[in-house]
């Protein structure tokens, strides 16, 4: 709906959420102004006796919170990681939020099934019911007043706040008609480089794997290991041997070895360009291994607060970090996590544990608007999986992905997809 500015100039508005002033221009026609874009100063000052209107118009408050359950099926089939863990079939948890003016947010939770973080599917469920009702009247765009009270009305799961406070950031984005990378810093660079996950089986069919995604565009690789160290060392040295130069390979034990296990590892393969990420259980295991090996170093599952980013940056830990967005609460926590780390100078891989369209949105937005010298890598999670949830999420190109250029996370739902919603707050 466009708002008039003067007889040759108007401001087209992304939303079809407007009002009309009760002030008729002296031509006779009415003065259309967007709820959602009123507070915009060029507004304000273009039309100055609407100026009561417009402060009305700039409320926004969280009517309704409801939420989806949508199950992913594996591309794969199944994936497969340390200790005989694996998954075929992803429980997502679709979460909207919806304003008092009818704008809707939308996020997603997908945690690696109950066996990888301390985080379930239906825990996302039932954090989000007991919730929601503290954040109704609240104003989305106050990102920092939302995690507050969120913070306040539940103390941890950080992974049950972060739909919400995705759909939020999407809601802000609508609300300003700009992209969320553009609101978390802007767009570096014209696209993001991703990693693929390699599922954990035999050696040679690995490595028959990574040869087929890296005909797809992939030069990252995520080799899950974690196992039987004597297998897992087959396993790097078979990948290795089918990569290029310019391929990199990270060797991603997800907690699965003992201490003397990962050194056994990190010896034989002393030779092979292989980044080493999360060997074993504890900070102190994998800070010991990290002293004994001169392999690049990833810290992931340690990783979950601005405080362990600060430890492990103080013991010259990792030279890699690995940041989820269920992991540390949402957006706007890996956002602080994320600019602490390019100001300390420690690249990243930017992820999630796992998720669909509107969960790779929001990682092609947060990655897109990391600087690219600090920005490892990535994933396109709604690649993995057979169910697309939304229109205008990421799609890979050649082992890339960019961020929508559409306001907010530039998703639309499906709401065929979705269905009805598995509960609501309002």
């Amino acid at each position: 709906m466009p708002l008039v500015l003067d007889d040759s100039e108007t401001i087209q508005h992304p939303t079809d959420v407007s009002m009309r002033c009760s002030h008729p221009r002296e031509d006779g026609t009415d003065v259309l102004m967007n709820a959602a874009l009123s507070c915009c100063i060029r507004c304000r000052n273009a039309i100055p006796h609407c100026r009561d209107i417009l402060k009305d118009s700039c409320s926004m408050k969280i009517a309704r919170i409801f939420a989806h359950r949508v199950e992913l099926p594996l591309v794969e089939g199944s994936y497969k990681w340390s200790g005989g863990k694996s998954v075929s079939v992803f429980d997502s948890t679709v979460i909207g939020v919806e304003t008092d003016c009818g704008m809707v947010g939308y996020g997603e939770v997908c945690p690696l099934g109950p066996f990888y973080l301390p985080a379930y599917a239906e825990g996302v469920r039932a954090g989000v019911r007991e919730l929601a009702p503290h954040l109704l009247g609240i104003d989305p765009r106050q990102l920092g007043v939302l995690n507050q009270r969120m913070d306040q009305a539940l103390k941890g799961h950080a992974y049950v706040k972060t739909g919400i406070d995705i759909a939020c950031w999407d809601i802000l984005g609508k609300a300003c008609g700009l992209p969320v990378c553009e609101l978390m810093g802007g767009r570096f660079g014209e696209s993001v480089r991703l990693y693929r996950a390699i599922s954990q089986v035999e050696p040679d069919e690995m490595a028959g794997n990574v040869a087929g995604y890296r005909d797809e565009g992939y030069t990252r690789f995520q080799l899950k290991v974690g196992g039987d160290p004597d297998t897992d060392i087959e396993r790097i040295l078979a990948v290795s041997s089918v990569l290029r130069p310019t391929d990199r390979l990270v060797a991603d034990a997800n907690t699965g070895w003992t201490q003397h296990e990962a050194m056994r590892v990190v010896r034989a393969v002393r030779e092979v360009d292989v980044y080493i990420e999360q060997p074993c259980l504890s900070y102190q295991e994998c800070l010991a291994i990290r002293r004994h090996t001169d392999h690049p170093f990833v810290l992931d599952e340690n990783l979950d607060s601005l405080e362990m980013l600060m430890l492990a940056k103080n013991d010259l830990a990792m030279d890699v970090v690995n940041l989820k967005i269920s992991k540390l609460g949402g957006l706007t926590k890996t956002k602080q996590a994320r600019d602490l780390c390019v100001s300390m100078g420690i690249a990243m891989t930017l992820e999630d544990s796992w998720g669909g369209d509107i969960t790779t949105a929001a990682i092609a937005h947060l990655a897109h608007s990391t600087p690219e010298e600090f920005r490892f890598t990535a994933t396109d999670f709604n690649s993995y999986v057979t169910v697309s949830t939304a229109d205008g999420a990421p799609r890979r190109e050649q082992g890339f992905m960019a961020a929508n250029i559409e306001p907010g996370l530039g998703i639309t739902p499906k709401m065929d997809v979705l269905g009805k919603p598995v509960f609501e707050v309002k």
